[in-house]
């Protein structure tokens, strides 16, 4: 599966995102400052989320430090469905009922 991975700061939480990703087989394209770009939050959760919406990823994972700010910028996006989860049985409520396609997460 390919997933954009956006976040406002490269931290260990978010390379370990990337690396169980990545060695579960999935592509991931890091955005923002995860990525090395200088851009601010609510940019990097709105290229996140267009990615996705476009087509050009199948689900996108937006971090800042508390999730709440990338999950409100994604979800601007036309199409985009982004849930702030704290859990498991959250994301997967999120993603089966709610058809969320960006997960946000608190990468503090």
């Amino acid at each position: 599966m390919r997933i954009a991975l956006g976040a406002d700061d490269s931290t260990r939480v978010v390379d370990a995102i990337a690396e169980f990703l990545s060695a579960e087989g999935h592509q991931v394209t890091r955005y923002g400052k995860a990525a090395g770009e200088d851009e601010a939050w609510g940019q990097t959760a709105r290229r996140v989320a267009q990615a996705v919406v476009s087509g050009k990823e199948q689900l996108g994972i937006v971090c800042c430090w508390t999730g709440t700010g990338v999950s409100m910028a994604a979800s601007k996006v036309p199409g985009a469905r982004a849930a702030l989860c704290v859990d498991a049985e959250t994301a997967r409520g999120a993603r089966k009922w709610n058809d969320a396609n960006v997960l946000a997460l608190s990468c503090a």
